[in-house]
């Protein structure tokens, strides 16, 4: 079936429905980790899946540069409909990690124009672009990491994420752990440089929850495949 071309009315009455869903609660915990918005994800991911895919709408749920509104946007496009610069644009326009995230991995990585952008983000001055590259790097050491100088990767973080700004660092440490968990030959440098940079150690960690600090992420991650390899 065609897709629903809508009106800029339609888009009001999305953010109507956005409006009501708002909750003070869920607003004040988003807050705190630098979102503003206050939309339960569930409820918002029911709203999505009844409006289903609608790219024109996506479109213009983001030109609205409301957090709740984008996050939405993100539910309902097709990935594939955006060129590169459209992407590039959009992720520089990302204001919240909610929405830089969920741009990152809902649809970049599901973009012809992925392996570009990882390149050119990965060496951008802004950090935050910079750890959205990082972030695709992350997705091709699991993936597809032929082709990747995992060893050369390890140089850079080894030499750069002690004294990354957060995200970036963040982003980094991720790449770092995955090259520990996926490929063994790296495993005992990638611990190695963990234990000496330290970064995330005392991160506090929920009870059941696996610690972001690399050495002990990738030996856990790395036990449990283990046991299920044995089981």
């Amino acid at each position: 079936m065609p897709e629903t071309t809508p009106t800029e009315t339609t888009v009001a009455e999305v953010l109507a429905e956005l409006a009501d869903l708002e909750d003070p609660k869920a607003r004040a915990v988003n807050e705190r980790h630098g979102d503003d918005h206050g939309v339960n994800l569930s409820k918002l991911r029911a709203l999505a899946k009844r409006l289903k895919t609608q790219q024109d709408l996506a479109r213009g749920l983001w030109a609205t540069d409301d957090s709740a509104a984008r996050l939405l946007a993100l539910l309902v496009c097709r990935p594939k409909a955006f060129t590169r610069d459209e992407l590039d644009a959009m992720l520089r326009e990302a204001r919240t990690p909610k929405v830089h995230d969920w741009l990152v991995n809902y649809v970049v990585k599901k973009s012809p124009h992925a392996e570009e952008l990882r390149l050119a983000w990965s060496a951008d001055q802004d950090p935050v672009v910079a750890s959205a590259g990082w972030a695709l790097t992350t997705e091709r050491v699991t993936k597809k990491p032929d082709g990747l100088d995992l060893a050369g990767l390890l140089d850079v973080i080894e030499a750069r994420m002690k004294d990354a700004p957060d995200r970036l660092q963040w982003a980094m440490n991720h790449c770092l752990a995955q090259i520990g968990i996926d490929h063994a030959e790296h495993r005992a440098r990638a611990i190695a440089i963990g234990e000496r940079l330290e970064v995330l150690k005392d991160y506090p960690t929920s009870p059941g929850c696996t610690s972001p600090y690399a050495p002990v992420w990738i030996t856990e991650l790395v036990r449990r495949q283990d046991s299920k390899t044995r089981a």
